[in-house]
């Protein structure tokens, strides 16, 4: 274990949220972290990383004229090292996951409990994964129900055709469940796979059990 303070760089264009937390960094853990500097702006964050070595970046998310993002990768690609925690005045889940996605390693909300940040960076700087419990949830319940450009183009009738044939019915099987004839069935099994974009029934089962749906009761006619 290293004895060394780790580092932290703040990017954030609220200069007031920046000293803030930069003395509250300070009173609480002065002992492990120090602030190697901090920015105003995003674009010189992958710069500021690269010139004191930081350990950890925190990154506001709502930086104009460009958001966090950006800058997220820009360090990412520049000092894969570096540890990020993104931050957001909202626990907003698409931003949230479009942060995960672009390399942070973190996200809070500047909501969070200031007397409690310091374990979150600790377990960031340690190789977790650090996001807060009620938008962690959030983000598996999204993750767990099919993209709205999937879903929202199925009918109630195409939903229960997905849950069936994921089950393994056969095409007569699916014609006797849905009240048709068996080459109306063949017809709405193709019609259905080229909505979700499945080449055959396995990716569309496959795509059903990541979705969550095998574990519903498939709606019923009418």
């Amino acid at each position: 274990m290293q004895d060394r303070k780790l580092v932290l760089v703040l990017v954030d264009d609220h200069d007031l949220f920046t000293q803030g937390l930069a003395l509250l960094l300070k009173a609480k853990a002065g002992d492990r972290f120090e602030i190697g500097g901090t920015t105003n702006r995003a674009e010189e964050a992958a710069s500021l990383v690269g010139s004191c070595g930081a350990d950890i970046a925190m990154v506001d998310l709502a930086m104009p004229p460009v958001n966090g993002i950006p800058a997220i990768r820009h360090i990412k690609s520049r000092h894969p090292d570096t540890k990020v925690v993104a931050l957001s005045g909202t626990s907003d889940l698409k931003l949230a996951e479009e942060a995960l996605r672009a390399g942070a390693d973190g996200f809070l909300p500047k909501s969070a409990d200031p007397d409690v940040l310091v374990a979150p960076l600790l377990s960031v700087a340690a190789g977790f994964r650090v996001v807060e419990d009620t938008l962690f949830t959030a983000l598996l319940d999204a993750v767990r129900h099919p993209p709205e450009e999937i879903f929202g183009q199925l009918a109630v009738d195409e939903i229960r055709l997905w849950v069936l044939l994921s089950r393994g019915l056969e095409t007569t099987e699916i014609a006797e469940r849905m009240l048709v004839s068996e080459r109306t069935a063949k017809r709405l099994v193709a019609s259905l796979l080229n909505k979700l974009g499945a080449p055959n029934r396995i990716v569309a089962a496959g795509m059903a059990g990541h979705y969550g749906l095998l574990g519903k009761q498939a709606p019923s006619p009418g």
